[in-house]
């Protein structure tokens, strides 16, 4: 069953064309996130489906029901914002109750509601607090909490952690996929953070340009991304590219060919290419001379990054990250070889930047 479903979506800012003939079937209890760049359109549709921006075509239904003319209030949705909009004068409990006041809900039944959300997200020891004395992921646990007391089907999230230093974001990523699990509502998640992406969806939706470039699991996205920007956009460090000749088993990069066997090709394939290599999947040393194809190459820069360590070396003319053991002793002028498998890799049409 269909939670949400956008129909040949547009949206105009005047003859600015933001979003175009846009689809997308959400399921019921899934959770969806929203990825891309700033800029790529990714707010501008979550906003479209709350009913804050008012579309020039296409039609969104919620659990069946077109909403697309519909109010905000009227569409059975709950809101998390990037800022917490918390009002300073009330309380936490008080924030929390404010819409249900408003919308004439029964005492008994606020008190009930609130009291579950707060359980939930284990704000109940700051029920009688005002925001000013909160932290910031307190403060994102009640701005969640305002969204859950309505008792909705589906959370929209609009970059919620963003405001946030990096522990605090990973400790409330954590509780968002802790709060999914335990209640199965539909959320869609905006985000311009891939780690966030990865770690929360069950599909992830990649955006640019106000178009979908992939939907699919994060998994999928990672091993078999659909075109070239999706490559690039996902992982970090991001894939290595290489831009080369496809001749037969054989990828040639100037004087150098790489062996392609073992790679599953859509269909056959030839000309002009990309190849792209994640720098986890590359080694060094003796398990390279183990691998399809080799390089011999001299250690450019090393960056130590922990439990990583991220090297880089030419390959072919080309700067190449390498992702290793942070313990690992390796040293700028090193002379190493490194080594890849071509099923682990991606290749994508030099034309039409699609997945080969």
């Amino acid at each position: 069953m269909h939670s949400v479903e956008i129909k040949d979506l547009d949206l105009n800012f005047g003859s600015v064309k933001v979003l175009q003939g846009l689809n997308l079937d959400i399921h019921d209890g899934e959770f969806l996130v929203l990825l891309g760049a700033s800029g790529c359109g990714k707010s501008t549709l979550l906003n479209c489906i709350a009913g804050l921006l008012e579309v020039s075509d296409g039609q969104i239904f919620i659990k069946d029901d077109n909403v697309t003319w519909k109010e905000p209030s009227e569409r059975g949705i709950g809101m998390v914002f990037q800022s917490y909009a918390l009002y300073p004068q009330m309380t936490v409990e008080g924030n929390l109750s404010f819409g249900l006041k408003n919308a004439g809900t029964p005492r008994d039944e606020i008190a009930k509601r609130v009291a579950r959300a707060a359980e939930i997200l284990q704000i109940e020891p700051l029920l009688k607090r005002k925001p000013g004395a909160l932290s910031g992921g307190q403060r994102q646990r009640v701005a969640i909490g305002r969204a859950l007391v309505r008792d909705v089907d589906v959370f929209l999230f609009d970059e919620p952690l963003s405001n946030l230093d990096a522990k605090l974001r990973a400790d409330l990523r954590v509780e968002i996929k802790r709060l999914h699990q335990q209640l199965q509502n539909t959320i869609i998640y905006v985000t311009h953070d891939q780690v966030e992406a990865m770690t929360l969806a069950d599909r992830i939706a990649i955006m640019k340009g106000g178009a979908i470039q992939q939907l699919a699991s994060p998994e999928e996205i990672y091993n078999r991304p659909g075109n070239k920007y999706v490559a690039d956009f996902i992982g970090s460090p991001s894939m290595n590219f290489l831009e080369g000749v496809l001749d037969g088993d054989a990828f040639r990069v100037g004087d150098q060919t790489f062996s392609t066997v073992g790679y599953n090709f859509k269909s056959t394939a030839s000309g002009q290419a990309s190849m792209g290599v994640r720098p986890e999947h590359v080694v060094i040393g003796d398990a390279a001379r183990a691998m399809p194809n080799t390089v011999d190459t001299t250690v450019d820069i090393v960056e130590p990054m922990g439990s990583d360590t991220l090297v880089w070396a030419p390959v072919a003319g080309n700067r190449f990250r390498i992702r290793i053991d942070g313990q690992t002793a390796i040293s700028t002028g090193d002379q190493i070889t490194i080594g890849f498998d071509a099923a682990r890799a991606s290749f994508f049409d030099a034309g039409t930047e699609l997945r080969l």
